[in-house]
């Protein structure tokens, strides 16, 4: 069944909004350490009017070695409404049309009590294929005034995974491509070990979306490839990946079928497979 409050909204529901007040759009997009442009200047160069930069090497918890970990929510509420938004906003958030980022901040907004918050469905790719408008540069900002309440559900950390190696309470899905779960090639983040954590299952995050329209794939295929994944959609599940970034996109896809509850490693590989880290498995799930 659909879940009556699917999070994403339409390019052309989003056209009509613009100018809307209490509607905020936030760009999210995500690249890898090193990978150039950096996403910050391809949004300098290009977004959807009215759009402002949400930077998750920023909002993130600075005094951590982690990449892009959670902030305190006290930190949450200052930099968002430093981007202009406050509690009573609806937030858009979209990326560059590949799904990395985009989920990550929706489900940041909803683990700290802001539940009025949509995803793009395409993102800009989207956008700027039916030739809809964009703009350059900063907009000007009026700082909100935002509150936020952190909900602990929403994550785990690497005590509640190996925790969870034993009593295996929670199935543990990894978004990561094929060759980086089974261990077969190196991981992009130098010094970390090669495989998943035991008992994990493999759904990479891109077999959800169309990557021609960058559109999300529909109810009957997304619960497909869980299925084909050998997930069980009634028993609890937690997301995980590279760095808890593109875990999102399944998590997404898990609340767009109805799934409530689900959790997202925020960690993921970048500290379990730390060298002195939990142990690893290789090869097929």
């Amino acid at each position: 069944m659909t879940a009556p409050d699917d999070p994403l909204v339409s390019t052309e529901w989003l056209a009509a909004k613009l100018g809307d007040p209490t509607v905020k759009v936030l760009d999210a997009s995500f690249k890898m350490p090193g990978v150039m442009p950096r996403p910050v200047d391809d949004y300098l160069a290009a977004h959807i009017p009215g759009a402002v930069y949400f930077d998750v090497e920023e909002v993130c918890d600075h005094a951590s070695a982690l990449p892009h970990m959670f902030p305190d929510a006290a930190q949450f509420a200052r930099d968002v409404a430093a981007l202009g938004i406050s509690s009573g906003d609806t937030v858009v958030i979209y990326d560059a049309g590949g799904w990395v980022a985009a989920p990550r901040a929706w489900w940041m907004f909803l683990a700290f009590g802001h539940t009025q918050v949509r995803i793009l469905d395409g993102g800009l790719k989207k956008w700027r294929t039916e030739g809809r408008p964009t703009e350059s540069g900063k907009p000007a900002l009026i700082p909100g005034n935002f509150t936020a309440t952190f909900h602990p559900a929403y994550v785990r950390n690497k005590q509640q995974m190996a925790a969870n190696l034993e009593k295996a309470a929670e199935q543990v899905i990894d978004a990561r491509a094929a060759d980086r779960f089974e261990g077969r090639v190196p991981e992009p983040r130098p010094g970390l070990r090669a495989g998943h954590i035991p008992g994990s299952r493999n759904l990479p995050y891109n077999e959800l979306f169309d990557a021609n329209t960058g559109l999300m794939k529909s109810h009957d295929e997304l619960r497909a490839a869980f299925v084909r994944a050998g997930v069980d959609l009634d028993r609890p599940i937690v997301t995980s990946c590279g760095s808890g970034v593109s875990a999102a996109v399944l998590t997404l896809a898990l609340y767009r079928l109805g799934v409530r509850g689900s959790a997202l490693y925020d960690g993921s590989w970048s500290e379990w497979g730390m060298q002195d880290g939990p142990p690893v498995a290789t090869g097929p799930a």
